[in-house]
Formats: C-alpha cells, sequence, structure tokens
C-alpha cells in the first residue's frame, strides 16, 4: 500500500522559512520521481518542485526559484521541500507526489502552508 505522509506545515511569517517532509512508504522510492505541488481554493493544483528518481535532477516552479529547495534521503525514504523567503502567496495547501511507472500516480493528504503576519 502506498503511502505519502506529508508533514511540517504551519503558519509562518512573511520572510520566514518552513521544512516539509514527505515520508515514502509502499514502493520503491529510489525509482520514483518525487514532487511538491501546492492548491489555493478555486484554483487548480500547480507543480512547485519536482527531483528525478536519481536525485541528480531538480525542477522549480519559477515563482519558488532561488527561495525552495528539494532533496530527498533515500536512507530514510524521505523527500524535502525547504521554504525559504516565504511570501504571502505561498500560501497554500502543499501535497508530495510520487510517480513510477510500477504504480503510476500517488498524492499525500496535503499539509497547510499559511504565511502571515
Amino acid at each position: 500500500q502506498v503511502q505519502l505522509v506529508e508533514s511540517g506545515g504551519g503558519l509562518v511569517q512573511p520572510g520566514g522559512s518552513l521544512r516539509l517532509s514527505c515520508a515514502a512508504s509502499g514502493f520503491t522510492f529510489k525509482s520514483a520521481v518525487m514532487s511538491w505541488y501546492r492548491q489555493t481554493p478555486g484554483k487548480e493544483r500547480e507543480l512547485v518542485a519536482e527531483i528525478t528518481n536519481s536525485g541528480g535532477s531538480t525542477n522549480l516552479a519559477d515563482s519558488v526559484k532561488g527561495r525552495f529547495t528539494i532533496s530527498r534521503d533515500l536512507a530514510k525514504n524521505t523527500v524535502y521541500l525547504q521554504m525559504n523567503s516565504l511570501k504571502p502567496e505561498d500560501t497554500a495547501v502543499y501535497y508530495c507526489n510520487a510517480y513510477t511507472g510500477l504504480i503510476g500516480e500517488s498524492w499525500g493528504q496535503g499539509t497547510q502552508v499559511t504565511v502571515s503576519s
């Protein structure tokens, strides 16, 4: 059974930092492309960051380049999203996503990030 469990969300002031974690189980983590998406009410879910199965390549949305970093720990089956210099427009529910050719696409339950003073 594929499980993706996000944690690390919360309330932070503008300019602050948060680190989101996504603990994965039920599939071969090293084979998966891992991604973070976010969604606000009334809008489509958007890709924030992704990292290849080898971890050698990352892709970031233009809106977060220079502020966010995605990484993965193969020993812990966990992917991270380090978010710095947070802005109010980063407020959203953040979702972890895993994709492999074998399992297809899976989603976590989401974690709320609120950037407000």
